[in-house]
């Protein structure tokens, strides 16, 4: 019912695709729903979907819907082979100062611009943890590419996520926000994934909890970039 639905979109499960990769045990924790309304709820998306197995040539197919955001160097898109990938998870990592945040604020721009295999250009959603984000960064970077500067901040979607909670809840966000306008938005950024966990789990014995949640961040990430046609870098 439309009550439940709503219990559902609030953690950012929107799709009946969003229920299948979900744990019972996930669902029976969403304020309101009880094991035998997540029995029922599981047991109505199975009769929708079908059974998940495709040949390797029908999963040839569906990878060519695959897209490549540019990075804005040729060299650094050859050693990716072709860029940031859709459906699928890219993460840049490296020391202090070696250009993660310059390259997070260069595809805010790049990949609002038209590329190859057809692919048209979108929106952008940054969800900044250690307040690195600037906008004039980006008129600089638009400046290079002969775009327009408020065209390309306005196409950029920022949030400020203050805890490694406040990260979770803005994902679940996102899953929303994807499906609501869906095809619109074309690459997530989050920068970064690991600083709020370092700080709020810092001590050597709480170790192992934030590996577990870190996890379920990953874990939830991977399930929204390969239900949606989209990019995410970390």
């Amino acid at each position: 019912n439309v009550a439940d639905i709503k219990k559902l979109k609030s953690v950012g499960i929107c799709t009946i695709k969003g229920i299948q990769m979900t744990t019972r045990r996930a669902l029976c924790n969403v304020k309101g729903l009880s094991e035998a309304k997540v029995d029922k709820i599981k047991e109505a998306a199975n009769k929708l979907i079908e059974p998940g197995f495709l040949t390797a040539f029908e999963y040839s197919e569906k990878r060519k819907m695959v897209f490549h955001i540019t990075t804005g160097s040729q060299e650094f898109d050859k050693l990716l082979g072709g860029g940031i990938e859709s459906m699928a998870i890219t993460e840049a990592f490296g020391e202090f100062r070696t250009g993660k945040t310059q390259l997070s604020h260069t595809l805010c721009v790049t990949a609002q611009l038209p590329g190859a295999g057809g692919y048209s250009g979108g929106k952008i959603i940054f969800i900044d943890t250690e307040n690195t984000f600037r906008p004039d960064r980006l008129r600089d970077i638009a400046d290079r590419f002969s775009v327009d500067h408020d065209a390309v901040l306005d196409n950029v979607l920022y949030a400020r996520a203050y805890t490694s909670e406040h990260q979770m809840e803005l994902l679940d966000y996102v899953a929303a926000k994807f499906h609501e306008e869906a095809g619109i938005f074309k690459l997530l950024i989050i920068d970064s994934i690991m600083a709020l966990f370092r700080v709020d789990f810092s001590g050597r014995g709480e170790l192992a909890e934030r590996q577990q949640k870190l996890a379920q961040m990953l874990s939830r990430l991977q399930k929204i970039s390969e239900g949606r046609f989209f990019s995410l870098i970390f």
